[in-house]
């Protein structure tokens, strides 16, 4: 009996053990929220500026970015749209960015579950789209990067940036 009720323990532990890693990554290390809007749900991770200079600085001109924190962010749009100015079918994508002083590129990825943008390379071959916005300068500081899913397109923010990409259903 004794061994039945150590061995029931030792099950136990190891299942809670797992479903604990399972649902909050060690790796992680920003809050993360999903927003929802008109036909669209983004997940990211929300990383704060911390004194920093973001981009330009912490997230380099020109290099593609997460669009976030940990990993990379997920877009589902439960409908055909127009994002940007580029047709996109109703599915999940990854999304990245190319930041740059007065516009981005915002990237479309069909391969899912990436880690940042480290092995964006080895998948660029499935990017869906890619769309340039403008970039809005503001007079105020956005201290957590924020995602907004409004009902006609995507607004991110973060530091004194602000990009908006139109969504057309």
């Amino acid at each position: 009996m004794k061994k039945l009720l150590t061995l029931s323990f030792l099950v136990l532990l190891a299942a809670t053990n797992l479903f604990a890693q399972h649902a909050a990554p060690k790796d992680r290390k920003s809050p993360h929220e999903t927003v929802t809007g008109k036909h669209i749900k983004v997940t990211y991770g929300r990383p704060y500026k911390k004194g920093r200079d973001i981009f330009g600085g912490l997230e380099p001109y020109g290099k593609v970015w997460r669009a976030g924190a940990d990993e990379a962010t997920e877009i589902t749009f439960d409908k055909d749209c127009v994002f940007g100015n580029k047709r996109v079918k109703a599915g999940t994508y990854t999304l990245f960015a190319i930041p740059d002083k007065n516009e981005w590129t915002i990237i479309l990825n069909g391969k899912l579950g990436q880690w940042g943008a480290f092995e964006y390379d080895k998948y660029k071959k499935q990017d869906v789209l890619h769309t340039r916005v403008p970039v809005t300068n503001l007079s105020n500081v956005t201290e957590q990067f924020t995602i907004y899913a409004k009902d006609d397109g995507l607004q991110m923010e973060w530091d004194k940036t602000r990009v908006f990409v139109p969504i057309k259903y």
